[in-house]
């Protein structure tokens, strides 16, 4: 049985930083494409970033050069380091495997 369970979330002041941590079980995320995607309040869900088997990452142009998608094998867990973060990110941010399995979602806010 496959499941995503997302962890890290939380509140923090413009301009921190959160790692969230997406654990896989029921699958290898080192064979799937993970990925990233963020829904505000009023918004529809969107990429924020993806890693594909091969190592390959796509960023959206909000976060590019902010945050790093990555992934561990070993503990086949997949992660959002998310730095200098904006009111913007505030979000709820799914894990997803192949935008056909999801997580349940962590809150992200971001307010001083």
């Amino acid at each position: 049985q496959v499941q995503l369970v997302e962890s890290g979330g939380g509140l923090v002041q413009p301009g921190g930083s959160l790692r969230l941590s997406c654990a896989g079980s029921g699958f290898s995320v080192s064979l799937h494409y993970m990925a990233w995607y963020r829904q505000a309040p009023g918004k529809e869900r969107e990429l924020a970033a993806a890693i594909t088997s091969g190592g390959g990452t796509t960023y959206a142009n909000s976060v590019k050069g902010r945050f790093t998608i990555s992934r561990d094998n070993a503990k086949n867990t997949v992660y959002l380091q998310m730095n200098s973060l904006k009111a913007e990110d505030t979000a709820v941010y799914y894990c997803t495997r192949g935008g056909r399995d999801w997580g349940q979602g962590t809150q992200v806010t971001v307010s001083s």
